[in-house]
């Protein structure tokens, strides 16, 4: 059996973040407990202050097949590239025609710029094509 895993990202504002990716991996807010109408709510009962409850952030699959991302709260800024960095990989592989593919990936990357990304550059090698993009805070991601 394959080991399960979370995707943790550090953050300077982890509840925008997890609408960016929420939004971009089309996955979904992690609900709050049982027992409370949000996390707000929670929070508060928990008697955690207001000023911290941007301190962390879930999004998860809504089919449940793909992981948890979490986000946490960091003070201090992202010190350079990604050492990791995630695909979203929209194209439909290899068997479909690189022109097909190449729209697919195309009109990802106009959603995502939609929703707070920016386009760094295009990568074409001979049957490959991918989109090498940057999330709300700056961190590298591929759509391909």
């Amino acid at each position: 059996m394959a080991t399960s895993i979370q995707v943790v990202f550090d953050s300077a504002d982890p509840g925008r973040l997890a609408k960016f990716w929420a939004a971009a991996l089309h996955y979904r807010e992690q609900d709050p407990p049982t027992g409370y109408a949000s996390w707000a709510a929670f929070l508060e009962a928990r008697g955690v202050p207001e000023e911290e409850w941007n301190s962390a952030s879930a999004i998860v699959d809504p089919e449940r097949v793909g992981p948890r991302i979490y986000f946490q709260q960091m003070d201090t800024p992202k010190p350079g590239k990604n050492r990791l960095h995630l695909d979203i990989n929209i194209s439909g592989g290899s068997k479909v025609p690189l022109s097909e593919r190449m729209k697919r990936v195309n009109k990802e990357v106009e959603r995502l710029a939609g929703l707070g990304a920016a386009k760094q550059r295009v990568w074409e090698d001979p049957g490959e094509y991918w989109v090498v993009m940057l999330d709300p805070e700056d961190n590298e991601f591929c759509v391909q």
